[in-house]
């Protein structure tokens, strides 16, 4: 998930630096708490008000699942959505929308039993067929708007070729046998599939209010949910606020009267806001804590600070249409001539560590976390070898002079102070000039799929706790492929490595395609692994984050 925040990421989370959305465990999915219960609800003493206030930075550029790219959207979503399946307390993957799960023998074949008796927020029943409608609409290939992460359903049989026009709808791998019956078919074993349903991609949608008006996600007046929470106001630019969903099943364990969603762009004033009452939570996963106060609330050992690794990198991209940037010994000649640790503990100050490669450490593994059984010494950082690779790549492109660029971001203070301290290590180390330029959430989005940039910043937090969540981003013309990056070798391990059921394997072909896109390419250069950094108000209970960073307070409630 795009990650938006400097601390904290989700595919391409919101516009946070100070925030990872990484896990905590090297090889599990376990939540951390950040608010932890500490039994005040068992004991009955709830607080009369239960409204939980958090900032989301900016406008979610969408709530429809099939279009979501970003952990603003995935971040209330999360709320008002609910899978096949769903993470407890715990971050453990449980039954959701589904009471019962069949798996066959060959591990290809699963069969869902919905629960019968749950409502959409409009009152319509929830059944298999909505989940077979949602999933054959995202992978639609004439889609008006087409889903960015259509390829995250390409593990079903038959998805891949119907989303690139050479199958039939008919023959994609997932079919309601009745209201309360979904049968999935799977291309290969994938003993991650049930933790992928916990995901954005794989929510359903009400077929009868989409079918109704097309634009239904846009307000709330025509929203239609199944979690937790419904939309009860949306007011576009300024704030988002849900409230109980009547038709949930677990109704009855949703303590939250209200949760509302503000959208401060400036990250002092979010400060201010926590710090004054206004906020029940600030910083990650989609606000941002200020840099110099991040700095201060450290040192203070302030209470109300969390601080814990994600499975996030942040790290920034090239559009590799454009001369110079696609020749290889200029992108690696910009990484080499950045200082990460002195970035870290002069500029973002949040405990994040040195990125050399893609994945971050909490990411699974084999026996051990991927970073441990995959070392990413892919680079160096060197000035002088930096220098020669940068005159090799300008002659090689026929350019004398390196040319005018701009180094894209979205709004964010701690943004703009990595951007300003990484242009100014480039001045310095290579004699070049680079113009910071920062651009609001929704349209740096845009210009980054469009290839309108030059080079930009990025994040990425895990979708569900494989390394193939990140290295499928750069597979020729995949829906997040917003670097024009095209190899056949490494869309060749990528393919392998979905298809093999032995996971040392898969490991294997993983590592070799994080060495073609780090070592032999510098297709994206990383900067740091995330952590995620939040203020909590002390008397909020039952909220976590899980190994990736995402927030989970539907099992939230105050104290009193």
């Amino acid at each position: 998930m795009i990650a938006g925040s400097v601390l904290a990421a989700c595919g391409d989370g919101n516009n946070n630096s100070n925030s990872g959305n990484t896990g905590g465990e090297a090889a599990g999915n376990t939540a951390t708490n950040s608010a932890e219960n500490t039994g005040g609800e068992a004991a009955g003493n709830l607080a009369a008000d239960q409204v939980f206030r958090m900032n989301l930075t900016s406008e979610p550029p969408t709530l429809d699942p099939a279009l979501m790219q970003d952990n603003v959207s995935g971040t209330v979503a999360d709320g008002l959505f609910e899978g096949l399946m769903t993470t407890n307390k715990d971050g453990e993957v449980v039954e959701g929308m589904a009471e019962k799960v069949d798996v066959s023998d060959d591990g290809k074949t699963y069969t869902f039993h919905i629960r019968q008796g749950t409502k959409w927020s409009t009152g319509n029943p929830v059944t298999a067929h909505d989940f077979e409608f949602s999933w054959k609409r995202t992978l639609d290939p004439k889609a008006a708007t087409p889903a960015p992460y259509a390829y995250q359903l390409y593990y079903l049989a038959g998805a891949e070729e119907y989303n690139t026009g050479k199958g039939s709808v008919d023959a994609v791998g997932v079919k309601a046998v009745d209201d309360n019956t979904l049968e999935v078919k799977l291309v290969n074993p994938t003993t991650y599939f049930l933790s992928l349903q916990t995901f954005y991609t794989y929510f359903p949608v009400d077929k009868v209010a989409v079918e109704k008006d097309a634009n239904w996600a846009n307000e709330a007046a025509t929203f239609s949910s199944n979690g937790p929470f419904k939309l009860s106001a949306w007011k576009h630019n300024d704030s988002v606020e849900l409230v109980p969903n009547d038709g949930y099943y677990g109704k009855a364990d949703v303590k939250l009267q209200k949760v509302q969603f503000s959208m401060i762009a400036d990250s002092n004033t979010e400060f201010n806001s926590f710090k004054t009452g206004k906020l029940d939570w600030a910083g990650a996963p989609t606000g941002t804590i200020p840099l110099p106060q991040l700095a201060k609330l450290r040192k203070d050992n302030d209470p109300s600070l969390q601080i814990k690794d994600t499975a996030n990198t942040y790290f920034y991209i090239f559009n590799q249409s454009k001369k110079p940037f696609n020749n290889a010994k200029v992108r690696k000649a910009l990484s080499m001539a950045i200082d990460r640790q002195l970035l870290i503990d002069r500029v973002v100050s949040g405990g994040q560590k040195p990125a050399f490669g893609f994945v971050p450490p909490s990411i699974t593994g084999e026996a051990k976390s991927f970073r441990e059984e995959t070392q990413d010494a892919y680079f160096k950082e060197d000035v002088a070898q930096a220098k020669t690779l940068l005159a090799e790549g300008l002659k090689e492109e026929g350019m004398a002079s390196f040319p005018a660029t701009t180094l894209l971001f979205n709004t964010s203070d701690a943004h703009k102070q990595i951007a300003e301290a990484v242009v100014d290590m480039w001045k310095t180390n290579l004699g070049i000039e680079v113009k910071p330029e920062v651009q609001e959430w929704k349209v740096f989005l845009k210009n980054r799929t469009a290839l309108n940039y030059d080079i930009a910043r990025a994040g990425w937090g895990a979708d569900y706790n494989d390394a193939m969540t990140f290295l499928d981003l750069y597979v020729t013309g995949g829906g997040n492929n917003d670097i024009g990056h095209k190899n056949p070798e490494y869309d060749k391990l990528i393919k392998d490595a979905y298809a093999s059921p032995n996971q040392a394997e898969r490991v294997k072909l993983m590592a070799q395609a994080e060495k073609i896109l780090i070592e032999d390419e510098m297709a994206v250069l990383p900067i740091y692994y995330y952590t995620s950094s939040e203020l909590v108000n002390p008397k909020l209970k039952g909220v976590t984050v899980n190994y990736a960073g995402n927030i989970n307070y539907n099992n939230g409630y105050f104290e009193k």
